[in-house]
């Protein structure tokens, strides 16, 4: 299987070409690493379009969005930016983590997710209408935002909105075989050990172990290391820096693997 497989976990394929039909943006929500992304690059692919990904940020400006003039070879030229690029390309535009861009960035979008459908760059006194095939797509993981960075209500519903989540473990425990090459049972026992950690976190309030975490720790695993070995680096370690916590986040991830490097260390 190539990595641009994406394994569906619910209508979200048929509502997203469907929001495409009508030229309907699309917000997808969920926690971090479950597959938004993998997601969109898999219905760009589907629906025959090139997908232009912008990742949000506190210093993300209107102009890094729209574009600028710039001084080109002693002239004064007006640059595209990546959204006005993919307006006028037809691609799907993909703004990843969309919530931590300034909100006087994002309301260069408002024209761009209503009958209008147009993108205004005032500077360069341009109207760019949207052809048919663009669709603006955003995501963000909402239990983990900041309260000093939430999308006001007024922009989250000029979108249609996926929720998404971690895909059920069998399938997820395909993801991981498939992308690293690992046995179906190493592969089970690492989402398993993600499923605790992920139940934990409930009370913790840390982030949750990603699917593509889970991925990284089998590659690892594949080149040799023990899983206790893998699941620390790549699962734990990135989780927090309160010791006590790692602490007993470790014992969650012996009590799913801890057996099975015992087992692997006995000769055949």
């Amino acid at each position: 299987m190539t990595s641009d497989t994406y394994f569906a976990n619910g209508a979200e394929v048929s509502l997203f070409e469907q929001a495409y039909q009508r030229n309907l943006p699309v917000m997808l929500t969920g926690p971090t690493g479950c597959g938004k992304t993998r997601f969109v690059e898999h219905m760009g692919s589907l629906l025959g379009r090139p997908v232009v990904t912008i990742s949000c940020h506190d210093d993300l400006t209107s102009s890094d969005l729209v574009g600028r003039f710039m001084v080109t070879g002693g002239d004064v030229i007006w640059t595209d930016g990546p959204l006005t690029r993919a307006v006028k390309s037809g691609a799907i535009c993909y703004l990843d983590e969309v919530v931590e861009a300034r909100h006087d960035s994002l309301a260069i979008l408002h024209s761009l997710t209503d009958h209008r459908r147009a993108l205004y760059l005032d500077r360069a006194d341009e109207v760019v209408h949207a052809p048919t095939e663009f669709m603006l797509v955003c995501s963000y993981n909402p239990a983990y935002r900041s309260s000093l960075k939430e999308l006001k209500p007024s922009f989250r519903q000029r979108f249609v909105t996926l929720p998404m989540t971690y895909l059920p473990a069998d399938r997820e425990a395909q993801v991981v075989v498939s992308e690293s090459g690992v046995d179906t049972a190493t592969a089970q026992r690492l989402v398993q050990c993600a499923t605790a950690i992920r139940t934990a976190d409930r009370a913790f309030h840390f982030e949750p172990p990603s699917t593509r975490v889970l991925v990284t720790a089998a590659q690892l695993i594949s080149a040799g290391a023990t899983e206790l070995e893998a699941a620390d680096a790549c699962i734990l370690a990135p989780l927090s820096g309160d010791g006590a916590i790692t602490d007993g986040l470790r014992e969650v991830a012996a009590a799913s693997l801890l057996g099975a490097d015992a087992a692997g260390a006995q000769p055949h």
